[in-house]
C-alpha cells in the first residue's frame, strides 16, 4: 500500500467516525502492536500491510519505543488475534501466501489522521510532555506547533482517549487512555505529587524591582523546547546506531 492509499483510507474512515468508536483498554503487548501498525502505515507505507515477523521486529526495535520489549512471535501472534477479535485489526492477503495485517483504528477509536498519529506515539512511548508529543507525532503527520496540537489533545481528552497526568500549562504531561484500570491508577498516583508550577512560575512577568533583584530572566520555554529537540536527536542517533549494528 502506498501513501496515497493510506491517505484515501484515512479520509474514508474519517467520514464514518461519528459515534462509531468502540475502543477499549488493551494489554501492553496489544498497545505496542497497534502503535506499530499505525506508525508503519504512515512512515513506511511500502511495507504496509505488515507480516507477523515485520510486526514483531518493529515492536522490539530500540528507537521510538518505551519501554523496550523483547516479544516472541507467539506473543505478537496472540496480540494480533485479540485485536482482530476486537475489530481493531484485520488480516489481509496481497497476492502472496504470507498473511499480512492492517489496523482499523480510525474507526475503532473514532479519530482523524492527526489524532491517530498522536495516539500512536502515546501507545509506542507512553506518557510525555506536549512538546515531546508534538515533535514525535510530526514524523507521521504535520503538526506545526503546540497551538495546533492543543485542540487535538482537548478533543482526545473529551473522548477519554487521552488522560492528563499533570495540570494544563507548560510542561503538561499526558498519556493515552487505553491502559488497564490498575495501570492507569498507578500512573495517576505517580504523577499526582509532581508540581509543574515550577515550570510555569519563571514565565510570569516580574516587576522592575524583581527583575533587578533576580538578574537576567531565563527563557524557560525556549529551554524546554530545546530539551525536547535534543531528546528527538538522541532518539534518531539511537536508531542510526541500531541500523548500523543490524
Amino acid at each position: 500500500m502506498n501513501s496515497n492509499d493510506e491517505t484515501a483510507n484515512a479520509h474514508e474512515a474519517e467520514e464514518e467516525i461519528n459515534g462509531s468508536a468502540r475502543w477499549c483498554a488493551l494489554s501492553h503487548i496489544q498497545r505496542r502492536v497497534a502503535g506499530v501498525l499505525v506508525e508503519k502505515s504512515k512512515t513506511t507505507p511500502d511495507v504496509y500491510p505488515m507480516t507477523l515477523n515485520g510486526i514483531k521486529t518493529a515492536s522490539n526495535q530500540k528507537s521510538n519505543r518505551s519501554p523496550q520489549l523483547d516479544l516472541r512471535e507467539d506473543q505478537v501472534e496472540q496480540a494480533l488475534y485479540d485485536l482482530r477479535q476486537l475489530g481493531a485489526v484485520v488480516e489481509v492477503h496481497s497476492g502472496g501466501r504470507v498473511p499480512k495485517f492492517k489496523h482499523q483504528l480510525y474507526e475503532w477509536m473514532g479519530v482523524d489522521t492527526a489524532a491517530l498519529a498522536v495516539m500512536a506515539e502515546l501507545l509506542l512511548r507512553g506518557e510525555q510532555t506536549l512538546g515531546e508529543l508534538r515533535g514525535r507525532a510530526s514524523r507521521m503527520t504535520k503538526i506545526s506547533d503546540l497551538g495546533e496540537l492543543r485542540p487535538i489533545i482537548a478533543s482526545l481528552i473529551q473522548q477519554r482517549l487521552v488522560i492528563p497526568l499533570t495540570p494544563s500549562g507548560r510542561g503538561q504531561i499526558v498519556t493515552h487512555g487505553l491502559y488497564k484500570p490498575d495501570e492507569l491508577e498507578g500512573l495517576k498516583t505517580r504523577y499526582s505529587t509532581l508540581d509543574t508550577g515550577d515550570l510555569e512560575r519563571p514565565l510570569k512577568a516580574a516587576s522592575p524591582t524583581e527583575s533587578i533583584a533576580s538578574g537576567p530572566q531565563i527563557d524557560w520555554a525556549a529551554i524546554q523546547q530545546e530539551l525536547a529537540q535534543l531528546r528527538l536527536d538522541v532518539d534518531e542517533l539511537k536508531k542510526t546506531v541500531a541500523d548500523l549494528q543490524r
